[in-house]
């Protein structure tokens, strides 16, 4: 008989555990995806690679696993995350993005993050929008490398979205080979997180 102790595995829970709320809106830097490129070009004459990190957070619902996605306007999605500061520590710098984008406002409320293994790094090798599991062997200096980890969710918790922004749980199956709507970072994550037997509690 097949065993799955090969397997990492994932305590999620279900989407009825968590409340949901709004917070102050949260204003977007780029407008465009030419005006994120010229600003990330600005940065790096100063600043080098950008480095940023994104959180898997993985809730189920239908006995499915359902991966929570940020939704800003009709058709862009995204993992909440964002951008290093210059010489932050990874595991830090997503707890301080997290917070940002999905804690309450009040201290009471407020998570405590528990940030796991990291499911994958992508590079941008040029400052266009493709980015790619791997760092192409005539790329020395890469300018971006974003890092995706797993989050280990508390078993309820209240999440506080800013008003401009959606937070929808979309389903494994949905996401899987779906790059024309997620993109392929997003549509990749069903491979990506294959390794992990999540256990519903």
């Amino acid at each position: 008989m097949a065993t799955h102790d090969h397997l990492r595995h994932q305590t999620v829970y279900p989407i009825t555990n968590f409340k949901f709320g709004q917070k102050s809106a949260k204003v977007e830097k780029d407008t465009s995806v030419s005006a994120r490129m010229s600003r990330m070009r600005n940065k790096y004459e100063t600043e080098g690679p950008r480095r940023s990190v994104e959180a898997v957070l993985v809730v189920h619902q239908h006995n499915h696993p359902h991966i929570l996605l940020l939704q800003a306007g009709n058709s862009y999605f995204k993992l909440p995350g964002g951008r290093l500061r210059p010489g932050e520590e990874e595991l830090e710098g997503l707890k301080r993005k997290l917070e940002r984008n999905l804690s309450p406002e009040n201290d009471t409320l407020k998570v405590d993050w528990e940030i796991g293994d990291c499911v994958g790094s992508f590079y941008r090798p040029n400052f266009e929008t493709l980015m790619y599991p791997y760092l192409p062997a005539h790329i020395t200096k890469p300018k971006e490398i974003k890092r995706l980890y797993m989050i280990q969710l508390p078993e309820s918790c209240y999440f506080a979205v800013p008003s401009n922004l959606k937070l929808l749980a979309v389903p494994l199956f949905e996401l899987y080979d779906n790059e024309a709507r997620y993109g392929p970072l997003i549509a990749g994550l069903p491979l990506m997180l294959s390794r992990f037997q999540f256990v519903k509690a």
